[in-house]
C-alpha cells in the first residue's frame, strides 16, 4: 500500500514582507535610483557651468560659476541640428517599424512546429550572433552591390533586422501564443496573413513594444552608419547624433590650437559643451520613456513564470 503524504496549508496562506521589510526595499532602492541618476544629475550641472570654473575647480555638483555659453555655442548651428533631428525621427521611426515587421514574420515563421525549415532557418539566423561578416565585407556589399552609400536607406537597413530580437521573440511566440486559438482560427479557414494580423499581432503586444523601444533606441543613438555610408558632400543625411559629434570635434580642434585660434578659443566652452550635447541627446529618451514604461516592464517578464 502506498503512503499518502499530505500538506497542509494554514488558513493564513502565504504571508507576505511586513512593514518593516517594505521600508527597507523601498528605502534600497530608492539609494540605487540615486546612484544611477547620479551621473545624469552630473552631466547636466557640468553642462551649465562656466569653462573658467571647470578649469580652476574641476567637476564639481555646485559650480562657482554658472554659464549657459556652452547652449549658446550650440545654438548657433540650430538650423542644421534641426535637419538633422528631422532626419533622426524620420530614420527612428521608418527603422523601427521595418524592424518590427522583420523580425515579427520571421520570428513567427521559425516559431511553427509544422514548419518544414525552421530549423535550418533558426540556425541561419543564430550564425551571424556569433560570427561577422566583417566591416569590410559588410561595407563593400552594402555600397558595391546595393547601393546604399549616400542614401537615407544606408541609415536604415544594415540594422534593420536583429538575430537576437528573432531569437526573442520566437521564444515569446512558442511560450505565449495558445495553439489552440491559431489551430481554430485555421479550422475556420483563415488564411496565414489573417491569423498573424488578427490573432498574433494583438496578442503579442508586450514583445513588440519592448523590441520596438529597443530598436527606436538604437536608431536614435546611431552615428557610426553616418560616419561609413555618408560623406561631407551629403551632409542633409546627417542625424543628430553625427552632428552632434562633429560639433563636439569641431570645439576640441578649436580648444587644442589655442595659437592658431586666438581669441576664438576662449570662446569654445570645449568641457560643458561635451556635456550639453550628452544632455541634448539623453534628453528626448528621459522624457519619453515613463510613457512606455509599463509595456517595457511587461514585455521584460511576461512569460518567466513558464
Amino acid at each position: 500500500m502506498s503512503k499518502v503524504i499530505r500538506t497542509e496549508v494554514g488558513t493564513g496562506g502565504i504571508r507576505g514582507p511586513g512593514k518593516v521589510t517594505d521600508v527597507l526595499l523601498s528605502l534600497f532602492m530608492l539609494i540605487i535610483s540615486g546612484f544611477v541618476l547620479m551621473p545624469v544629475v552630473f552631466i547636466a550641472v557640468i553642462s551649465f557651468s562656466s569653462e573658467g570654473s571647470i578649469a580652476r575647480n574641476g567637476y564639481r555638483f555646485v559650480p562657482a560659476e554658472w554659464s549657459l555659453d556652452a547652449y549658446r555655442y550650440l545654438g548657433r548651428s540650430t538650423g542644421y541640428i534641426l535637419n538633422s533631428f528631422g532626419i533622426t525621427v524620420l530614420v527612428t521611426l521608418t527603422g523601427t517599424v521595418l524592424s518590427l515587421m522583420l523580425i515579427s514574420t520571421m520570428a513567427y515563421a521559425i516559431s511553427q512546429s509544422d514548419y518544414k525549415l525552421r530549423r535550418l532557418y533558426t540556425v541561419l539566423i543564430m550564425v551571424p550572433m556569433f560570427f561577422g561578416g566583417g566591416l569590410a565585407a559588410s561595407y563593400a556589399v552594402n555600397t558595391q552591390i546595393f547601393g546604399l552609400k549616400n542614401t537615407l536607406f544606408a541609415l536604415v537597413l544594415p540594422t534593420a533586422c536583429s538575430s537576437w530580437y528573432i531569437i526573442v521573440m520566437r521564444t515569446y511566440f512558442s511560450n505565449n501564443i495558445p495553439g489552440e486559438i491559431l489551430e481554430a482560427a485555421r479550422i475556420d479557414g483563415a488564411s496565414t496573413y489573417r491569423i498573424f494580423g488578427q490573432f498574433v499581432i494583438p496578442l503579442s503586444r508586450p514583445i513588440l513594444i519592448t523590441v520596438g523601444i529597443f530598436e527606436a533606441f538604437g536608431y536614435w543613438n546611431s552615428w557610426y552608419e553616418n560616419l561609413l555610408y555618408t560623406d561631407s558632400n551629403h551632409s542633409r543625411y546627417y542625424t543628430l547624433q553625427y552632428v552632434l559629434y562633429n560639433l563636439g570635434k569641431s570645439a576640441s580642434v578649436l580648444t587644442s590650437n589655442e595659437g592658431v585660434t586666438g581669441s576664438v578659443m576662449t570662446k569654445v566652452p570645449s568641457e560643458s559643451f561635451r556635456m550639453a550635447l550628452a544632455v541634448v541627446i539623453i534628453a528626448p529618451i528621459i522624457i519619453s520613456y515613463p510613457f512606455f514604461r509599463k509595456y517595457l516592464v511587461k514585455g521584460l517578464t511576461v512569460g518567466a513564470g513558464k
